[in-house]
C-alpha cells in the first residue's frame, strides 16, 4: 500500500495531522476507539462509513425511549450532516425495522456468494433431498451421549476422507455450540476430553464400547469401505487432536489460527457468542448445534450462527450437522422468512413485511422503531387493487391451486400478487396443491374500528388470517386470501405455516 499502513498508536501524537489528506482508517466498533477515532479526526465533510456486520451494536437499541445507545450515537456523531452510510450485513432486518441511520431498503445492494458457498439453500431446502448428513435429535441433546456419539461420527467421516478420498491427507474441524455460558463450555471440555482420553489410553471402560459404536457406524455409512482400515486409522491417529475453548477475545486471539484453520488432525472447537458472527471455519466437517432458546428465537441472531456455511463444496457431502429435530424445523422457518423478505427486496417491491411467529422473533424488541414499524404478526401482503366480483369465481373453481394462482395472478396483476411469491409457492410446495389453501375473500366493511384496523387502507395490527382459517386446511403450509371493503379496494394476504410434516417431505435424514 502507498503510503504504507500505519498504526493508530503511531499517529497519537497530536503533531500529525490527517486533515487535507485522504485516509482508509479501519477501527474496532467498541466506544474506546470510536471516541479516540473521533477525537483525532473531529468533524469531517462527505466522510463514507463502511460499518462491517452493520446489525451488530450500531443500531439504536433505545430508539423507543428518545435516547441513543452509546455506539450508535458515536458513529452518527462521525458520520455527521454530510457523511454516506455502507452497512454491510446479512440480517438487515434489525436495521429495517430500527430506522438506523435512516438507511433505505430500497437503496440496498444484494451481494451473491461465490460459486463455491454453501448456505441457506443446501442446509435448509425448499426442497428436494439434502446432500449432506444430518442427524435430527428426537430430544435436546443434552444427554453427554449425543455429543460423543457426534464425535465418533465426525472421526469416522474425517477418516473416510483420507482413506478412500483425498490424495493427501487433510486436517478437519467440528463445531461443539451448545450454549453461550462457559461453564456449559466447561461442561462439553470434559465430555470431548474423557471420550477422546479413553480412546487413546484403551481404558478398560469404555475402550470397547466406543470402538465398537465406530466400527458400527463405518459399516452402516460406507459400505464401499473396509470398516476395520477406518477404525484402525482412527485409533491410530487419535492422539492427533487438538480440543480448543473460544470463549472470549482473549481465546480468540491466542487460538483463532488454530481454530479457522485446523492444525491437528481431529479438532474440536467448543465455542458460544466469539464463534456466532463473522467467523469462517475452514474445513469444518461436522456440526454439533443445540442452543435453543425457551421461548422465541431471534430470527437474525441465528442466521448470524449459522457456520455450517461455507465453502464446503469438496465434501459437503460427508459434512453432518446434528442438532435436536424441533430446533431444526425452527431454524429452518427462519429463512424460509428470510428468504421471502429479501426476494421482495430482489424484486423491486421493497422491504414488504420482515415475517415472524410464535416461535420465531425477526429481531429484538428493543431494536423495534414502534413508532414507523407495523407488526404485521406473520403475514405478507401486497399492492392495494380494485375489487373485481370475477374474483370469486376464480376462488371458488375446483381447479387445482397452482392453476388457481395463476389465474389469481393473471387479474391481480405483479404488484398485487408477485411473481417471487408465487415461484417461491410452488418451489416449496412437495406435497402440491395440498400444500396451498386458497381461501374464500373476507369483506370487512361491517369490521369495528378495533384492533388497529384501516379499512381503506385494508390492514389491520393483528392480520386477518386466524385459526378458524388455518384449521380449516390443516395440511397447508401456504395460505392466500383476498380481502376487501365492501366491492371497493382490495388487497391479497399470505401467510406461511410451516409444520414438521412439511419439512420431513422436502428432505431425507440421514
Amino acid at each position: 500500500m502507498a503510503p504504507a499502513a500505519r498504526n493508530f498508536s503511531e499517529i497519537l501524537d497530536p503533531a500529525v495531522k490527517l486533515k487535507g489528506q485522504r485516509h482508509v482508517i479501519f477501527c474496532k466498533k467498541n466506544g474506546s476507539d470510536l471516541r479516540k477515532l473521533i477525537e483525532k479526526i473531529g468533524k469531517v465533510q462527505n466522510i463514507v462509513v463502511i460499518d462491517d456486520e452493520a446489525d451488530y451494536a450500531s443500531p439504536n437499541a433505545k430508539v423507543n425511549s428518545g435516547d441513543k445507545s452509546p455506539i450508535n450515537d458515536l458513529i452518527e456523531n462521525i458520520i455527521g450532516e454530510t457523511g454516506i452510510y455502507i452497512g454491510v450485513t446479512a440480517t438487515p432486518a434489525r436495521l429495517d425495522l430500527n430506522n438506523t441511520f435512516d438507511n433505505d431498503s430500497n437503496r440496498w445492494v444484494n451481494f451473491p456468494p461465490h460459486s463455491k458457498y454453501t448456505g441457506q439453500d443446501v442446509f435448509f431446502p425448499l426442497d428436494g433431498p439434502v446432500n449432506f448428513h444430518r442427524t435430527l435429535l428426537s430430544g435436546g441433546g443434552s444427554d453427554p451421549k449425543y455429543a460423543r456419539q457426534a464425535l465418533f461420527s465426525f472421526m469416522v467421516n474425517a477418516a473416510y476422507l483420507n482413506l478412500y478420498v483425498n490424495s493427501a491427507e487433510k486436517n478437519y474441524s467440528m463445531l461443539v455450540h451448545t450454549s453461550g455460558k462457559k461453564a456449559d463450555h466447561k461442561s462439553d471440555w470434559n465430555t470431548v476430553h474423557d471420550t477422546l482420553v479413553s480412546l487413546v489410553t484403551q481404558d478398560v471402560a469404555n475402550f470397547e464400547k466406543y470402538t465398537r459404536f465406530i466400527w458400527d457406524l463405518c459399516k452402516k455409512r460406507y459400505a464401499d469401505a473396509d470398516a476395520d482400515r477406518i477404525t484402525r486409522y482412527i485409533l491410530e491417529n487419535i492422539a492427533r487432536h487438538a480440543i480448543i475453548i473460544l470463549n472470549s477475545e482473549r481465546d480468540w486471539k491466542d487460538n483463532s489460527s488454530a481454530a479457522t484453520n485446523p492444525t491437528s488432525l481431529f479438532t474440536i472447537i467448543i465455542g458460544g457468542n466469539i464463534v456466532s458472527r463473522g467467523v469462517t471455519l475452514d474445513n469444518l466437517l461436522s456440526m454439533f448445534f443445540t442452543r435453543d432458546v425457551q421461548h422465541k428465537i431471534q430470527q437474525d441472531t441465528y442466521i448470524q450462527r449459522a457456520r455450517m456455511f461455507g465453502s464446503r463444496g469438496d465434501y459437503l457431502r460427508f459434512f453432518e450437522l446434528t442438532i435436536p429435530q424441533s430446533l431444526y424445523l425452527d431454524w429452518h422457518r427462519c429463512f424460509v422468512f428470510h428468504r421471502l423478505a429479501l426476494a421482495a427486496i430482489r424484486e423491486g417491491h421493497g422491504s414488504l413485511v420482515w415475517l415472524g411467529d410464535q416461535r420465531i422473533q425477526t429481531v429484538a424488541n428493543s431494536s423495534i422503531d414502534r413508532s414507523t414499524v407495523d407488526l404485521n404478526r406473520g403475514e405478507m401482503s401486497f399492492s392495494l387493487f380494485d375489487y373485481r366480483p370475477e374474483l370469486e369465481a376464480v376462488i371458488a373453481e375446483k381447479d387445482a391451486a397452482f392453476d388457481k394462482m395463476e389465474k389469481l395472478a393473471t387479474i391481480l396483476g405483479d404488484a398485487a400478487f408477485p411473481e417471487y411469491l408465487r415461484r417461491y409457492i410452488r418451489r416449496a410446495s412437495p406435497s402440491g396443491s395440498v400444500s396451498i389453501a386458497i381461501h374464500p375473500s373476507a369483506d370487512i366493511s361491517n369490521y369495528k374500528e378495533t384492533d388497529g384496523l384501516d379499512k381503506s387502507n385494508i390492514v389491520r395490527k393483528k392480520g386477518f388470517m386466524g385459526k378458524s382459517q388455518i384449521d380449516r386446511n390443516p395440511n397447508a403450509s401456504h395460505h392466500l386470501m383476498v380481502i376487501h371493503n365492501g366491492g371497493a379496494k382490495a388487497r391479497l394476504f399470505y401467510k406461511f405455516i410451516g409444520t414438521i410434516q412439511f419439512i420431513k417431505n422436502m428432505s431425507h435424514d440421514s
